[in-house]
């Protein structure tokens, strides 16, 4: 879920320039994180551990395609009506990590599960998590370009339906029906499954999913000019701080012991900085917080208070701060990486990567070029324009590969896609928040009758995926219950055309 959550999950602040941290946000990612983090609590265990034994090229014939590896899945029988009366079975398609993480944060399947006495599975992506080739090692399989050449989408997908076909018939559950779900790059999975094998899934619930951010259909400043109009509509003084703020960073670090008084103004545990590491530091904190503007508190990325951008725009205008420009974003900072309280100071160059979120460098290198990093004069960002020669030169330096930009759109369609899915799309449900910046790239308006756009003015990334609070807004509410009625309106299709088949 990236976000996602991902990243962001998703999902990846993927460091696409020698020079600057902050080039392409994306996905829930390995982001920095602060020294003393608290843990993020699991949830109850919901469910079972499974593995598959999974072909690892679906698409040669040559003998290495028939290398296998074991692909983990997570399975809840608790609700489940039983392959007798053909009930159904809800699917996620595994996001960029590790699956029990976008598991516990998909509570939508968990308690629609008991409504439609349903079946849930949640899938690993192929290389994430435990899902790993070449015997689970993950430092062979990430090795080069000629092993993680079988990570991309398309053997995602034929993954996910070479184990639900196995699933039902190791079930006897032929007849039941499939919905797979998906938030993020999980979301993008979820609608390209339902195109791609229309006969394993009947629908697709793809949540926050910016299948139109590719090769210049959506615009490149789409992305960051979302997070800006999300600040800024909190408080023009705070978007006009952080507007300011990278010119003052700069200016500091060309001082004589500027970096130290950046160190020391920041927080920051050791004294290796340096100008870009601590605007990328920043520019995570504002790009996430806005992904996750949830309306009720959360723990998906980092602990965070509801609404978290109000909260650090409270932070930037706090008269106490006076015309500190960097105390101000100290205290804008702490929202997203030290809410909890725990963090004493923040180490601006560590790397780690508790979600195992580490291949998605590997897919913005290949197939998923999504733009995201153009800056207007208007932006909260240094302005700035997109440019795809900084991602092929990174790309070549890091794998020796160049990007395909073209390939996602060619293979699974996105020009005019209004008019196309109208011909032979069906049964899509496609959520966007406008408060999240990835909705630029995402589909915000009906495209036919069983293919629509449910529309949150006020929600954030996947936010209709997550478990339901009693603090949630009405809103949130009716967007789940519109979700749940579509689905059963496809399921009571279905067992009606069940019926009618049974008579020739």
């Amino acid at each position: 879920m990236a976000i996602w959550v991902v990243v962001v999950w998703f999902a990846a602040l993927t460091q696409l320039s020698s020079s600057s941290i902050i080039t392409s946000p994306g996905f829930p990612s390995p982001a920095i994180k602060s020294v003393n983090h608290s843990k993020s609590k699991s949830k109850a265990k919901l469910y079972e551990e499974k593995f598959y034994t999974q072909i690892l090229d679906h698409f040669n014939y040559n003998p290495p395609s028939y290398h296998t590896f074991q692909q983990r899945y997570l399975i809840n029988h608790k609700h489940w009506g039983g392959a007798a009366n053909n009930s159904p079975i809800f699917v996620y398609t595994g996001n960029e990590g590790d699956i029990e993480w976008f598991a516990q944060n998909t509570g939508f399947m968990f308690e629609t599960a008991p409504l439609f006495n349903a079946l849930l599975v949640f899938i690993e992506h192929r290389f994430y998590g435990k899902s790993i080739p070449f015997g689970g090692n993950k430092t062979l399989a990430y090795s080069n370009s000629s092993t993680l050449g079988w990570l991309s989408s398309t053997q995602a997908l034929a993954d996910y339906a070479t184990l639900v076909l196995d699933l039902k018939h190791n079930l006897s559950a032929t007849d039941s029906p499939v919905i797979v779900f998906g938030g993020s790059y999980g979301g993008m999975l979820a609608a390209w499954f339902r195109l791609k094998y229309p006969h394993v899934a009947i629908g697709a619930l793809s949540s926050s999913a910016p299948i139109l951010n590719f090769d210049n259909i959506t615009s490149p400043f789409s992305f960051n000019d979302i997070i800006t109009k999300d600040f800024r509509s909190e408080s023009e003084n705070c978007y006009k701080v952080i507007k300011r703020s990278w010119q003052e960073i700069d200016d500091t670090a060309a001082k004589p012991g500027g970096l130290e008084i950046l160190r020391k103004a920041f927080r920051i545990c050791k004294n290796y900085i340096s100008a870009g590491y601590l605007e990328g530091w920043l520019g995570t904190a504002f790009t996430y917080t806005a992904m996750t503007d949830y309306p009720t508190p959360t723990n998906f990325l980092n602990p965070l208070p509801a609404y978290p951008v109000k909260q650090m725009c409270k932070a930037i205008d706090d008269p106490k701060t006076g015309n500190n420009t960097f105390e101000k974003l100290y205290g804008a900072a702490n929202i997203y990486y030290n809410y909890s309280g725990d963090a004493t100071c923040f180490d601006l160059a560590d790397d780690s990567d508790p979600h195992g979120l580490g291949g998605w460098t590997w897919q913005a290198c290949t197939e998923m070029i999504l733009l995201t990093d153009g800056n207007t004069v208007d932006s909260m960002f240094p302005p700035s324009n997109y440019s795809y020669n900084d991602r092929l030169q990174f790309c070549k330096d890091r794998f020796n590969i160049e990007p395909r930009p073209t390939w996602a759109p060619t293979e699974f369609g996105a020009r005019h896609i209004h008019r196309v899915l109208k011909r032979f799309g069906s049964n899509i449900i496609f959520f966007n928040g406008l408060r999240d910046p990835w909705s630029g790239g995402g589909v915000l308006k009906d495209i036919s009758k069983t293919v629509v756009a449910i529309v949150a003015k006020k929600g954030a990334h996947h936010v209709d995926l997550r478990f339901s609070t009693n603090e949630d807004p009405k809103w949130l509410k009716e967007v789940r219950k519109r979700e749940v009625h579509i689905i059963s309106k496809w399921l009571s299709q279905y067992y009606h055309d069940l019926a009618d088949s049974s008579n020739y």
